[in-house]
C-alpha cells in the first residue's frame, strides 16, 4: 500500500515541481512589473519634484519677479513642442468656453447681439429660450445687466457674454431700451439651456435640391441633421449639397452617425488605430434617411479632422461628389484628460484612416511653424487660386470602391476642383463687406423698416426687396471722404458691384430669416454651390462617381 502511494507520488513529482516553477515565474514577472510601475512613478515624482525644485528657487532668487502659473504653462508649452501640432494643454479657465461649442449650449438668457456704435443690439431672440419668454424682442438695446452699466462706452462681446452666463435657473436684471419709442424698462430673466446650434442652415436651393450647412460637430449636430434632413425631404428633397467648408472638426461619433445616413450595407466608414489603441472600426449599421438620392459635398482649405473624415468616407464608397478645394490634413485622434488643477490635457492617441486606407494626416516633420504656414504655401504655389497640385505633391495611391484613383497623406483631395476667388474676394474687398459701417446702416435700415419689411418667405423676400440701391448711397455717405472714393472707384466695376449688392441682400436676410436667409441668397453667387448645381442638375455627376 505504502509502495503503491509512493509510485503515485513519484509520478506527480515532475508536474508539481513544473506547476511550483510556473507560479514562481508567474509571480516574479508580477513583482517585477509592480516595482517596475513603482520606479516609474518614483521618476515621474522626481522629475516633477525637480520642476517643483527649479520654480522654488526662481521664485526665491530670481532678479525679478515672475509668474510661476506662467512658468507652468510655458514648461508644458515646451514639452508638447516635442509632440504632434494637435496635443495640446487647455488651461483651467480656459477650458469652459473651449467646451462649449463642441457641447452644444450653455446656461444664458437665450439672445444674441451685435456692438453698433457702442451699444448692444439685441439683433436675434432664440425661439422658446428664457429671453423670449420674459419678453426681450430683437431692436431691443441691452442698457445694463445686474447693476453693470454697458451701454454708451467701449465694451467687449466677450465681456458681455460672461455678464449674461451663468449657472442655470438663477436670474439675471437686464434694463433694455426699445429705440423707437425711447422707453426703458429693468426685467428679470432666469437663466436656462442656451443651444448653440452647429447646422447653420437647412433651405431647398430650388424644387429638388436641398442644402444643408455644418459649422462643426458637436454633441448635437446629428440631432440638427437629422432634423434639417426630414424637413428638406418632406419638401421634396431629391439630391442634396453638405456643405462642410470652414469646418474645422469636433465629435467623431456625430460624423459618423450622419455618414450612416448617407451610406448603406454595413460599410466602413472610419477606422481608428495608433500604438497603443487597437484597430477600432465604424460603420454604417443602420437604414440611413438618404442613402439614395445625388449628393455633393463641399469642402475647403479649413475643412478639418471629422469634415474630412465624411467627406472621405463619401468619396471612397464613390456616393458622391466632392467639391471645392483640398482639405486641411487632419488625421489624428485626440482625447481630452481632465488634470487635478482643472485644465485638460488633449493628447494624440491614435490616427484615423478612410475605408481606402488612407491616413488624410499631412506631415508635421518641419515642425509646427512650416504645419501652421500651410494655408500661405498653397496660396503662393498657386494650388489655391487656380491649380489642382496635390496630385504632384503626394503620389500614394489608393482606390475608392468603383477603383477611382484618390490620394493619401494630406487631407481630401475634391473630385471637382473650384478655384479660390481671389478677384472678388479681396482684401479691400471684404473690408467694404464685412465693414462696421456696413453693419450699422444695414441695422438702421432694419430697425426703421420692420412694419414694411414682411415677406412670406426668403424667396418671397427675394422677388420682391428692391431697397439695395438706397442702402448702397446710404453706406457711402457714412465713409469718411478719401474711403468713400475708394469704395466709389472698386464698385464702379460691374461684377464688384453686383456682389456687393447680393450681399446687403444677404445680410439683411440674415436679419429678417436667420442663417437660412443669408445662405439662400449668398448661393446665388458662390461659385462653389453654383458647380455643385451643375453637377448634380447634368450628366458630368455620373461621369465623376463612376455610375
Amino acid at each position: 500500500m505504502g509502495e503503491h502511494r509512493m509510485g503515485r507520488f513519484r509520478v506527480w513529482t515532475p508536474l508539481l515541481f513544473s506547476l511550483i516553477l510556473i507560479i514562481g515565474m508567474t509571480l516574479g514577472f508580477n513583482l517585477r512589473d509592480t516595482l517596475r510601475n513603482k520606479r516609474d512613478i518614483q521618476a515621474v515624482i522626481e522629475r516633477n519634484d525637480r520642476l517643483e525644485e527649479m520654480i522654488d528657487l526662481i521664485n526665491a532668487k530670481y532678479v525679478d519677479s515672475v509668474n510661476s502659473n506662467n512658468l507652468y504653462s510655458d514648461a508644458i508649452t515646451g514639452i508638447l513642442s516635442k509632440l504632434d501640432p494637435h496635443t495640446v494643454y487647455i488651461p483651467a479657465d480656459q477650458l469652459e468656453s473651449v467646451n462649449e461649442d463642441l457641447e452644444g449650449g450653455f446656461f444664458g438668457i437665450g439672445v444674441e447681439f451685435s456692438i453698433i456704435r457702442d451699444t448692444i443690439q439685441v439683433t436675434s431672440v432664440i425661439e422658446n429660450g428664457p429671453a423670449e419668454h420674459a419678453g426681450v424682442g430683437i431692436g431691443d438695446q441691452l442698457i445694463k445687466v445686474n447693476d453693470s452699466v454697458v451701454a454708451g462706452k467701449q465694451i467687449s462681446s466677450d465681456k458681455i457674454m460672461k455678464l449674461l452666463k451663468g449657472k442655470q435657473h438663477t436670474k439675471v436684471f437686464v434694463t433694455l431700451r426699445q429705440p423707437i419709442a425711447g422707453t426703458s424698462r429693468q426685467i428679470p430673466i432666469e437663466r436656462d439651456i442656451v443651444p448653440v446650434f452647429s447646422v447653420e442652415a437647412g433651405i431647398m436651393l430650388d424644387t429638388a435640391t436641398g442644402f444643408i450647412k455644418i459649422n462643426r460637430f458637436s454633441a448635437t449636430t446629428y440631432e440638427e441633421f437629422s432634423k434639417a434632413l426630414k424637413k428638406l425631404k418632406a419638401q421634396g428633397m431629391k439630391q442634396l449639397i453638405l456643405d462642410l467648408r470652414d469646418n474645422p472638426g469636433g465629435y467623431l461619433d456625430d460624423a459618423t452617425m450622419i455618414a450612416d445616413e448617407l451610406l448603406d450595407d454595413n460599410k466602413l466608414i472610419v477606422y481608428t488605430k495608433g500604438r497603443h489603441t487597437q484597430r477600432m472600426e465604424y460603420k454604417a449599421d443602420r437604414h440611413g434617411m438618404f442613402e439614395k438620392g445625388k449628393l455633393a459635398v463641399l469642402v475647403d482649405e479649413s475643412s478639418a479632422s471629422a469634415s474630412e473624415i465624411l467627406a472621405g468616407a463619401i468619396q471612397d464608397w464613390d456616393r458622391g461628389v466632392i467639391i471645392g478645394r483640398r482639405t486641411f490634413g487632419k488625421g489624428l485622434v485626440q482625447e481630452q484628460y481632465e488634470l487635478e488643477d482643472g485644465a485638460a490635457l488633449r493628447l494624440t492617441i491614435a490616427r484615423y484612416y478612410t475605408p481606402s486606407g488612407r491616413s488624410i494626416q499631412r506631415s508635421f516633420a518641419k515642425g509646427k511653424q512650416a504645419y501652421e504656414d500651410d494655408f500661405t504655401q498653397r496660396f503662393e504655389n498657386g494650388e489655391l487660386t487656380g491649380r489642382d497640385s496635390f496630385a504632384q505633391a503626394d503620389t500614394t495611391h489608393y482606390y475608392t470602391s468603383k477603383h477611382r484613383l484618390v490620394y493619401g497623406g494630406g487631407g481630401i483631395n475634391p473630385d471637382i476642383y473650384v478655384p479660390y476667388d481671389t478677384a472678388r474676394l479681396s482684401a479691400a474687398f471684404l473690408n467694404m463687406i464685412y465693414s462696421e459701417e456696413l453693419k450699422d446702416v444695414l441695422w438702421d435700415y432694419f430697425i426703421r423698416h420692420r412694419d414694411s419689411l414682411k415677406f412670406s418667405s426668403v424667396k418671397d423676400y427675394d422677388r420682391k426687396f428692391a431697397g439695395e440701391a438706397a442702402l448702397i448711397d446710404s453706406y457711402l455717405a457714412s465713409l469718411k471722404e478719401g474711403n468713400r472714393t475708394a469704395a466709389q472707384k472698386m464698385l464702379k466695376d460691374t461684377g464688384h458691384y453686383q456682389y456687393f449688392r447680393l450681399q446687403i441682400r444677404a445680410q439683411l436676410a440674415r436679419l429678417l430669416f436667420r442663417d437660412n436667409g443669408y445662405y439662400y441668397i449668398n448661393s446665388q453667387k458662390d461659385n462653389v454651390v453654383l458647380q455643385a448645381l451643375d453637377v448634380l442638375n447634368n450628366g458630368s455627376y455620373s461621369r465623376v462617381v463612376g455610375g
